[in-house]
């Protein structure tokens, strides 16, 4: 999903003006007596302020990646769960099938639809932005899911050193 920055960007052309006024001075006036070097800076500025105002800056409109702002959101802790653990591929074969292609298109019809105006679009827009928290949970719940096997051998090795240390009177 992108969003939109804008950004003025003012046009270059009156600096160029500006700096154009330098060579065409020099062929006119004795530019290495100061008058005429004076002279040539003020014609400069007001040359280059002159096409400031005729020249208006430009919007300019790129895309940018929205983020949720969150480096460890859930999509990426599964990637790299998945990376470091290529066993676990069966438990996500149903999420990455179904589920991830479902809310990629759904996040990108909510992409397409912020250049659409209309209430139409106001409504779908609104459905979608109420779907992405199902979409974020859904993605957590997964990932949870992926570490819920580690948590039982881990809390079943916890609950056998406890026994062995009560055994051997090590631990109360």
């Amino acid at each position: 999903m992108t969003q939109w920055e804008e950004t003025r960007r003012r046009p270059v052309l009156p600096w160029y003006l500006a700096a154009l006024v330098w060579p065409v001075a020099a062929l006119a006036l004795p530019i290495y007596q100061p008058w005429a070097l004076g002279a040539t800076a003020v014609l400069s500025a007001a040359v280059g302020l002159a096409a400031a105002r005729l020249c208006p800056a430009r919007l300019v409109r790129r895309q940018v990646p929205c983020t949720t702002g969150d480096a460890e959101a859930a999509g990426r802790a599964i990637l790299e769960e998945l990376r470091r653990a290529p066993d676990k591929a069966p438990q996500l074969d149903r999420f990455a099938r179904y589920y991830l292609p479902e809310a990629v298109k759904i996040m990108s019809a909510y992409a397409r639809l912020q250049r659409v105006q209309g209430p139409n679009a106001d409504g779908m827009r609104q459905e979608v932005l109420d779907t992405a928290g199902t979409i974020a949970q859904a993605f957590e719940n997964q990932l949870d899911a992926l570490y819920s096997a580690e948590a039982l051998d881990l809390s079943t090795d916890i609950e056998v050193l406890e026994s062995i240390l009560k055994s051997q009177n090590l631990a109360d």
